[in-house]
């Protein structure tokens, strides 16, 4: 149920197909951000018509409202939103962490307040585990010591230890729910180390010394470091990284970060970023994003897109998307979410049809002096 194949190669970049229990997709791919157990502003059909193939679900937000047993009690997370495709769930890291000053920090898990109620709670590795495989995603996340991407080595080095010793105990107790089951759920470890490539490396031997991983994540970078940063990061990992497993790069989801990770030797993204720029009018074009609410759109009888064939370029103007936005109309939101998350998933075809032609480098070069030759308007 969980098996890799590396189809084709072009340097570093590279082409898979990665099949799990509830379906195969092709790589490189986009999945969507459901936070909440739904791609904001996006039904299950939005996501199928622009070929979704996998979603990403948080562990903490489902934690702490409705909570993972509503879920299980309503069939899991497949049937509670209504998405029969793959489904990764993330451990709520990085969501726990970034509630700085209301969380507590120990050898054995976090301690936190619930930004729905204030009320306290509590994760460690084995309660992560517990949770994810109550929600019952293909791929659950083990919990991780997130940190900012610019902290000094000692810090990072500090979390490092703490993910590592973390992911043994992840590891032990998703055994111990899965036996007898282990087709229905793997566990991924998490590379950090920030922006350290001594560290990025002792972590990976880590994670190596505790046997075979079906998929490996790489966690800790578009955390504030900056894009050069992260570049070199994968570069100096890229090498060691195990080849016959996906590698699924974390909170990447910008066009230009996107193809550069896959040139890079990543199969995996996730971001909010798509959707989240899309409700504020922000839409991806080849040409660099727009920002639809500009005033010279206000008569553009021209489609958002015109290589797009999503329902949002196929049927509207941009002088009607304008018009939405100006008017507040909820049908703006989806339109352009639609249309984004569209975006970066037709680019991760894209690259995919050009690593098999072996045609990536001038494609990913072309196409970036054409995205950053004009900028937003």
């Amino acid at each position: 149920m969980f098996e890799f194949r590396v189809e084709s190669e072009d340097g570093a970049a590279r082409t898979g197909t990665l099949t799990l229990p509830h379906g195969t997709v092709q790589t490189p791919m986009f999945m969507p951000v459901g936070t909440h157990g739904t791609v904001r502003s996006l039904s299950p059909a939005d996501l199928k018509a622009v070929n979704a193939q996998m979603v990403l679900s948080n562990t903490y937000h489902l934690h702490v409202r409705p909570g993972e047993d509503v879920v299980a009690d309503l069939g899991g997370l497949h049937a509670f939103m209504a998405w029969d495709g793959p489904l990764l769930t993330d451990s709520g890291g990085f969501q726990v962490f970034s509630l700085e000053s209301a969380r507590t920090v120990d050898e054995d898990g976090v301690t936190f307040r619930s930004h729905i109620d204030g009320g306290e709670r509590r994760i460690t590795p084995e309660r992560a585990m517990e949770i994810q495989w109550a929600l019952r995603p293909d791929v659950a996340m083990a919990f991780d010591h997130v940190i900012p991407g610019d902290v000094e080595h000692a810090i990072a080095e500090d979390a490092l230890e703490r993910t590592g010793r973390w992911l043994e105990r992840c590891r032990a107790r998703h055994t111990e729910l899965t036996q007898g089951r282990a087709d229905r759920q793997a566990i991924w470890p998490i590379l950090q180390g920030a922006r350290y490539h001594d560290l990025r490396k002792r972590a990976l031997d880590r994670i190596d010394s505790l046997g075979d991983w079906t998929g490996l994540a790489i966690g800790g970078l578009a955390v504030g470091e900056g894009r050069k940063t992260m570049y070199e990061v994968l570069e100096a990992v890229e090498p060691s990284l195990p080849r016959g497993i996906p590698r699924y790069l974390m909170g990447v989801g910008f066009p230009e970060d996107l193809l550069s990770a896959v040139a890079r030797g990543m199969d995996l993204f996730d971001c909010v970023a798509p959707t989240r720029n899309g409700r504020n009018g922000s839409a991806f074009t080849p040409d660099g994003p727009i920002n639809i609410r500009n005033a010279t759109y206000r008569t553009d009888s021209s489609p958002l897109d015109a290589t797009c064939e999503c329902e949002t370029c196929t049927v509207y103007t941009r002088g009607y998307l304008r018009h939405l936005f100006v008017a507040d109309e909820l049908l703006g939101l989806r339109l352009l979410s639609l249309h984004n998350v569209r975006f970066l998933i037709r680019l991760a075809e894209d690259a995919r049809h050009h690593i098999g032609a072996g045609t990536f480098a001038s494609w990913h070069r072309e196409w970036i002096e054409r995205h950053n030759h004009r900028g937003t308007s």
